[in-house]
């Protein structure tokens, strides 16, 4: 397991003995999460997902990609929230930021209703060859059953409706929902949503895995770092043991002393979406019952100079999670200058990298000082196996943290409330 939490910045907001103190209740939130037996329990799918999915299971998605790869340079992922979050945090976490040469891509659509996205995101598919993954358990939520209605009408009319089948791929649930009937109608390519996980919980399956697949990482390696995370995290049940659990009993330490905010940090812009995932994942479960920590997230040091001043001198009703990159592949140093106009020859030879580390560290020492608790994640690079291994780790601790809390981490009910008015405000028949 390559992940490790460090508490050295909780100072006195956090001792000792309130971790030994707290730490029985977060063992008996992991041990409902195992045996199945807290609120919600018929949506932990997840937890064992790793161990459940076999290889020769993984080869079929990879060659259901590969197959669309040789035909297509691009793939539509239509879906919104966890249907197509998770899949973006991973692709753009291991993806190049410029990538002109790239001759894959994934682009996203149905995760919001704007009609200029949608017009420029089909003259875009005009110029180019692609495929489509629609992702919907039900098949009728509005935003993403709205762009497959375009996104297919585009597609039938560039390829016609014979090809067009060819390269959509439907991932829904495995036995009922009108994307179900409508791909055993038009004999689309199908991969199942298992009826136990939900969507936040679902980016280790194939709602994830494709997408994946498709923008040419290894999805092998993916799962099996969430395998390792699973089996260390299920063999582990102690704080000082088990980082998922020790994260969890922490932050709720923290929102017990009126911490009602969590800011997910990283010096790595890559990991953006992960944090957007992250928010997602947490908002969603822990946000109910009048309860809950507000999951927001900052990328340094870019939003330094602009979120900073609250950070450091605003109220103090936040506190810092960072995520760490002790490494990353590409390598560039500052350039030293004759004239050293600008004061940083200092820097002249020295990594960007380090440099970067140690902005991270002189943020968290700042913040600390401000008396905002910091809990560090770290870990040694990112890659697909440390990607799975971050998932579960997030995953796990988010299940944990919901109980711990005393709410079900699995349903979203506040959800359904914009739905019901947004349908009663277009005049869908039968809403009154």
């Amino acid at each position: 397991m390559d992940i490790d939490i460090n508490s050295d910045f909780l100072g006195d907001h956090v001792s000792a003995g309130e971790l030994s103190n707290g730490e029985q209740k977060a063992i008996e939130a992991l041990s409902q999460l195992k045996h199945k037996t807290g609120e919600g329990s018929e949506f932990t799918g997840w937890m064992n997902l790793p161990s459940n999915t076999n290889s020769q299971f993984l080869d079929s998605l990879v060659e259901c990609a590969e197959m669309q790869r040789r035909i297509s340079s691009v793939l539509v992922v239509i879906g919104i929230g966890g249907s197509y979050l998770g899949a973006r945090a991973v692709i753009e976490a291991l993806s190049a930021s410029f990538t002109n040469s790239k001759k894959h891509t994934v682009v996203y659509a149905g995760h919001h209703l704007s009609e200029e996205y949608h017009v420029e995101l089909m003259s875009y598919l005009d110029q180019l060859d692609y495929s489509m993954a629609i992702i919907s358990k039900s098949g009728t939520t509005t935003e993403p059953a709205i762009a497959f209605r375009l996104i297919k009408k585009h597609m039938e009319a560039k390829y016609g409706i014979k090809e067009a089948r060819k390269r959509i791929i439907a991932i829904t649930d495995k036995e009922k929902g009108s994307l179900k009937e409508l791909s055993l109608q038009e004999g689309y390519t199908t991969f199942n949503i298992e009826e136990d996980i939900g969507g936040r919980y679902s980016v280790l399956s194939p709602v994830g895995l494709f997408p994946i697949a498709f923008a040419g990482f290894s999805i092998h390696d993916l799962i099996h770092g969430s395998l390792e995370a699973e089996k260390y995290a299920l063999e582990n049940d102690q704080q000082e043991t088990n980082p998922a659990l020790k994260y969890a009993l922490i932050r709720n330490i923290l929102f017990q002393k009126n911490y009602s905010i969590e800011l997910l940090s990283t010096f790595n812009p890559q990991l953006y979406y992960f944090t957007e995932w992250w928010k997602q994942l947490f908002g969603e479960s822990e946000g109910k019952d009048g309860k809950g920590i507000f999951p927001a997230a900052c990328v340094f040091s870019t939003d330094l100079h602009s979120l900073g001043q609250y950070i450091q001198d605003g109220q103090r009703i936040l506190f810092e999670t960072v995520i760490s990159v002790e490494s990353v592949h590409k390598k560039l140093k500052v350039p030293g200058t004759k004239d050293n106009v600008d004061g940083l020859n200092y820097l002249a030879g020295r990594r960007l990298h380090e440099i970067n580390l140690i902005a991270e560290q002189a943020s968290i020492l700042a913040h600390y000082s401000g008396k905002v608790p910091v809990i560090i994640i770290r870990v040694p690079g990112l890659n697909e196996r440390i990607i799975g291994q971050l998932i579960y780790f997030f995953e796990l601790a988010c299940g944990i943290s919901g109980y711990i809390l005393g709410v079900n981490p699995f349903d979203q009910p506040g959800v359904e409330n914009y739905k019901k008015n947004m349908f009663r405000l277009l005049g869908k028949p039968g809403i009154n």
